[in-house]
């Protein structure tokens, strides 16, 4: 079969099949929905900083060498800087079509701004993991060029270590006012992005290769600013101790799940690279 068929077909898979299982979260009724949707916050703020600290960052700093880490780091912090601006620009967007700018009266301005960041927080979630699931393509066409069965196995570990994280999101698009539908067609299309890059690597792997730390630097920078701008300042509206402790769980568990999710996918790419080279040297 066609290796640029295969490649088209398991990254569709790797990003599609995660926000598929991960859409059952939608199918809750909207009264379990609200009761389930605080602590799913909480759940996406740890799985957000997990995979930024965890995956993202520490993958990106491994493609470079000793020379780059402070352009890498730099990127990080430039990136920080540009969720920023978005936001600003987007919560202006937002109080210049609704007028919530020329309310005197200081509740309502304080409404509309919280608002206006909420539905920046959906938009930014959108762009960050386009750019990580970008990346997730390229590493799935990666693994095809270097053999099939790897290409195989990568696919359904990045679908398999992707749910946790889908689910946050689809929580954070909630949040931010988006319908079910749209929640679901957005981040649908998001995980096309998986796609794309599987196609681009296919053709061009050595010219997309040097500039992937940077799109990993870039999405970490985006998850970081939407868990800790955005997410953790709505966690502190509520300071009762039983709410401050089920957050505090929550966002432990987000955390533990995606990083254990992280090391069975990296077992699993080890295994199916030891098969791999075990079968070239015997072969």
């Amino acid at each position: 079969m066609n290796l640029l068929f295969l490649i088209i077909i398991f990254t569709a898979i790797g990003g599609v099949l995660s926000v598929l299982a991960a859409s059952v979260f939608l199918l809750l009724s909207d009264t379990m929905r609200a009761k389930v949707l605080p602590h799913g916050i909480s759940f996406a703020t740890g799985a957000l900083l997990a995979v930024a600290f965890w995956g993202l960052i520490p993958h990106a700093f491994e493609e470079v060498g000793p020379s780059e880490i402070q352009g890498l780091s730099g990127s990080i912090m430039l990136g920080l800087l540009l969720f920023f601006t978005l936001e600003k620009l987007l919560i202006w967007r937002h109080c210049h079509s609704s007028r919530c700018a020329a309310h005197i009266d200081t509740d309502e301005h304080n409404h509309g701004h919280t608002h206006g960041s909420h539905q920046s927080a959906g938009t930014m979630i959108l762009i960050g993991d386009g750019l990580h699931n970008f990346v997730d393509g390229v590493l799935i066409a990666a693994a095809f060029l270097t053999d099939v069965q790897l290409g195989i196995v990568t696919s359904l570990a990045v679908a398999a270590h992707e749910i946790p994280q889908e689910v946050g999101d689809f929580a954070i698009l909630l949040h931010s006012g988006f319908s079910k539908k749209k929640a679901l067609i957005y981040n649908m299309l998001a995980s096309l992005t998986t796609v794309l890059g599987g196609v681009l690597a296919y053709y061009s792997l050595a010219g997309l290769h040097d500039s992937l730390p940077y799109f990993l630097a870039i999405a970490s920078s985006s998850f970081i600013y939407i868990a800790v701008a955005d997410l953790i300042p709505t966690l502190h509206k509520k300071t009762d101790i039983k709410t401050s402790l089920q957050q505090i769980a929550l966002i432990l568990a987000g955390v533990v799940l995606i990083i254990a999710l992280h090391g069975v996918a990296h077992d699993i790419e080890l295994d199916g690279v030891a098969s791999h080279a075990a079968d070239t040297i015997t072969g």
